[in-house]
């Protein structure tokens, strides 16, 4: 079973009908390795289904997360929340400046993971490891602008 049937399977068990929108939002977020938001993936579905509602996207995306399909990540310094449809344990990385998120798979997260369930015989539906900085990138841009005297991104 593919990601996007899995989380489409998930959605027809919780009582919601099969949509091509909830469809293509699934299969949006399941591609994406950039940890989209909301609107990230209604402005890529709008072109191709006019009637599609930013409703329908955030309601799909509630539902896929109280089910524990899909991590809600919270913002990445854009005051967005951003999702996640890898739910095996692993840490996000959040630049604060450019809002990129990354993935870093950890064998100590997947042992966390499993202390807590032993300790607390919850079943997890989920976690979030969220580490926030200042990615390569933007680490070099400050460096630049520090470099030319000008005042900003805590110099």
């Amino acid at each position: 079973m593919s990601d996007t049937e899995y989380l489409m399977q998930t959605l027809k068990e919780a009582g919601l009908r099969r949509t091509p929108q909830r469809e293509a939002i699934c299969a949006a977020l399941t591609k994406s390795r950039n940890h989209p938001t909301a609107t990230d993936i209604y402005a890529e579905l709008k072109p191709r289904f006019a009637s599609l509602s930013l409703a329908t996207v955030y309601n799909t995306l509630d539902a896929l997360v109280k089910l524990g399909a899909i991590n809600a990540l919270g913002h990445a310094g854009d005051d967005a929340v951003h999702y996640d449809a890898d739910t095996e344990p692993h840490v996000n990385l959040a630049c604060i400046v450019c809002s990129r998120i990354v993935d870093i798979h950890s064998k100590r997260v997947s042992q966390l993971d499993k202390e807590v369930v032993a300790a607390s015989g919850y079943r997890l539906l989920g976690a979030r490891v969220m580490y926030y900085g200042l990615c390569p990138r933007c680490q070099k841009k400050k460096k630049e602008i520090r470099g030319l005297g000008i005042r900003g991104l805590g110099n």
